[in-house]
């Protein structure tokens, strides 16, 4: 009988291995930010032009990632307000070394302050590889109260060895550490050593006496004098001059060899204010569906066009997916080939009327961003928000390419539709919101 299991357990381990071999589990070792609530992703920050200055580096090798960052202003309310925020990337661990980061050009060391909805923030950041793999990174916003608001990720392959890593670092008094990865880490571990040996050798000497039944007996019978025995406080009194003794040695030694040192910072910046791209088109959302079998979002808008030239509709882009318009030549020029094909539907952006949007115009759009992708990126559970609300940006283009983008926020109601293609009759409910 137990041949038989230890058989059947070895059988098990080798169809799991088999299995294993033939499934692509990279996908399980990225797109962590489909578990992140739609709302979060499509109200809260809009990523785009976000780019990898290169898809493969070696270990100490630096690379660029750059993006920009919207604020909707059509904020959830749900979580807190960006009062503070910090500007950092995610990927599967410290498989990179920031080496710099910038929020609009101004070193973004500290967290950052009071940024404004309705705002663009440039964002740069310099990584250098660390450890060899292929891994998914990613932009990220971490919003105070809130947590990570991270954009669309790319596969980064570092190469080489990681005993390779170095982190060299010349320190305000002239002192040149080789790899601050490895700077005095023995003697950290000493220290530890010796405190937690003191910790335990005080543990040690109580825990030989008898403990918690044998002390309450003797208080029970009034007899506290026999807790305290003169060799526990000569013992106690050693500790505490000891301690303090070592605790004084150590601060006294630290400070004759770091004599110019600088405290953990904790200050906060506020962000430099740069020119916002022009906005001439006013967006009025007056329906907002999501066709639940045909995977497809249908929104109906009025866009006034307040500028002085002809604007083209472009582009919908909402939690880093791209629904482009495929007969706007500005629109593809914008696709780098080297940005995320997944994120960049190949469906596009479907406009009941594609013409340009002329100076003082007011035009009724009908919009459509038909694809699978809803269901892959997760996004399709913001039907089930207290509030069903969507949220997105537009961007139209002149002649020349010049870009403009728009904000487009709204509520939102999930719609079934027949085997024709007719929706369904809509509930009293339904038909309200709609209405409002």
């Amino acid at each position: 009988m137990c041949k038989f299991r230890k058989f059947t357990m070895i059988g098990l381990a080798v169809a799991a291995c088999a299995i294993l071999s033939v499934l692509d589990v990279r996908q399980a070792m990225a797109h962590g930010e489909r578990t992140q609530e739609p709302y979060l992703r499509t109200r809260a920050t809009q990523w785009f032009d976000v780019s990898w200055s290169k898809t493969s580096v070696a270990v100490n090798e630096e690379m660029v990632m750059e993006a920009k960052v919207y604020l909707m202003k059509d904020w959830p309310d749900a979580i807190a307000k960006p009062d503070l925020a910090f500007v950092s990337l995610v990927s599967p661990g410290p498989v990179f070394t920031r080496t710099e980061t910038y929020l609009n050009g101004k070193p973004a060391r500290q967290s950052f302050k009071d940024l404004e909805l309705g705002k663009v923030y440039d964002y740069k950041m310099i990584i250098r590889g660390r450890v060899p793999g292929r891994w998914h990174v990613h932009p990220m916003l971490s919003v105070h109260h809130v947590g990570p608001l991270v954009g669309p990720g790319e596969w980064i392959e570092v190469t080489g060895s990681a005993d390779d890593f170095v982190m060299p670092l010349e320190t305000i008094s002239g002192l040149k550490i080789e790899d601050l990865a490895s700077f005095n880490v023995a003697n950290v571990v000493g220290w530890h050593v010796v405190w937690i040996g003191i910790a335990a050798a005080w543990l040690l000497f109580w825990l030989l006496r008898p403990l918690l039944v044998p002390r309450w007996i003797v208080l029970q019978k009034g007899r506290e004098d026999l807790l305290v025995r003169q060799i526990d406080v000569v013992v106690g009194a050693a500790l505490v001059v000891g301690s303090l003794s070592l605790a004084t040695y150590s601060y006294i030694s630290a400070s004759n060899e770091y004599p110019r040192v600088v405290p953990l910072q904790v200050g906060q910046s506020t962000a430099v204010r740069i020119e916002q791209p022009p906005n001439d088109v006013f967006v009025d959302v007056k329906r907002a569906t999501y066709d639940v079998p045909g995977r497809a979002m249908r929104i109906t808008f009025d866009a006034t066009n307040n500028g002085q030239v002809p604007l083209t509709l472009g582009e919908f882009t909402t939690a880093s997916l791209r629904f482009v318009n495929r007969q706007s030549a500005n629109a593809l020029a914008r696709v780098d080939q080297a940005f995320p094909q997944e994120l960049v539907p190949e469906s596009g952006l479907a406009i009941n009327d594609p013409s340009p949007l002329q100076p003082g115009e007011t035009r009724t759009y009908e919009i459509s961003a038909v694809d699978v992708v809803w269901e892959l990126e997760r996004l399709t559970s913001f039907l089930t928000d207290v509030d069903s609300r969507f949220g997105g940006l537009l961007f139209f283009y002149e002649d020349d390419g010049k870009r403009h983008l728009t904000e487009i926020a709204g509520p939102i109601i999930p719609v079934f539709t027949n085997e024709d293609g007719v929706a369904q009759r809509q509930t009293p409910l339904e038909t309200a919101l709609i209405e409002r």
